[in-house]
């Protein structure tokens, strides 16, 4: 019986030490941490065409991607990409999991609440998309209507925020949630939604890419807005650094270059 207390005892010290360990980037300035590890931990969706996605061998490619690797270069570290819940990335970034999240993250209110973000590198807009033959022409015209966007988006929190509530207006007042974007684009495409509201980045980019379907983008939009590396409360040094690397990245031509591959159209 003794034997089994000690082993119980080392067991639970053992799974307290494990967790502390993944955690212990959390609650404090982690950068020194991060340098001396030589690895900045990148959250991400990795189906945010162009900004982060995987493409036909399964690679994570992407315009943050570029961004962010160059940005690894500045500061002399080595950049991990990592698949998360989307609906999950400010806890996975407060437990320590990541270290930053970055993937066409918007700055909103809510957020800053929650994140600490960089300076803004590239603006967007929450487009309303259907299909070319819908009978949808504006946002009025959404009243009675299924719309859909990805779950935790911005998109929602654009909806959300439109000083009408709109959502009110819309079938069953709500909005339908998806976890991805494929999700909400495949929604549309089915007949199933009647409109989506999605990142222009994205939705621009996943029309082209799929022009066997014919949609069609509104005039009408929820709203401009901007796009941000989103980093604890904590990490003053990490935020810093970082905006000191994409200023360089602008200044140098770099950023220009990395938009061009990507944006080039």
């Amino acid at each position: 019986m003794k034997n089994t207390m000690i082993k119980l005892i080392l067991g639970l010290g053992f799974t307290a030490l494990l967790a502390g360990c993944s955690t212990n980037k959390a609650n404090v300035d982690s950068y020194e941490q991060i340098k001396d590890e030589g690895k900045l931990v990148v959250g991400l969706d990795d189906t945010f065409a162009p900004m982060g996605f995987r493409d036909s061998n399964g690679d994570i490619v992407g315009f943050d991607v570029d961004l962010a690797n160059e940005v690894g270069k500045k500061l002399d570290i080595d950049v991990e990409f990592q698949a998360i819940d989307w609906a999950l990335k400010e806890t996975e970034l407060k437990s320590g999991n990541i270290d930053v999240i970055w993937n066409g993250y918007t700055i909103t209110d809510e957020r800053k609440k929650q994140v600490d973000f960089s300076s803004s590198y590239l603006e967007n807009s929450q487009i309303i998309i259907v299909l070319e033959d819908s009978k949808i022409q504006t946002k009025e015209d959404l009243n009675g209507k299924v719309v859909a966007a990805q779950q935790s988006s911005s998109a929602v929190d654009a909806i959300n925020a439109d000083e009408s509530n709109i959502v009110d207006s819309f079938a069953n007042q709500e909005v339908v949630l998806y976890p991805s974007n494929n999700d909400v684009f495949n929604d549309l495409a089915s007949g199933r939604s009647e409109a989506i509201v999605v990142d222009e980045t994205l939705g621009r980019y996943y029309m082209k890419q799929n022009a066997d379907v014919s949609y069609r983008v509104l005039e009408d939009n929820f709203g401009e807005e901007e796009y941000a590396v989103g980093m604890r409360k904590e990490d003053d040094q990490l935020a810093e650094a970082i905006d000191k690397a994409l200023e360089e990245l602008k200044a140098d031509g770099t950023f220009d270059k990395i938009y061009e591959k990507w944006f080039a159209e």
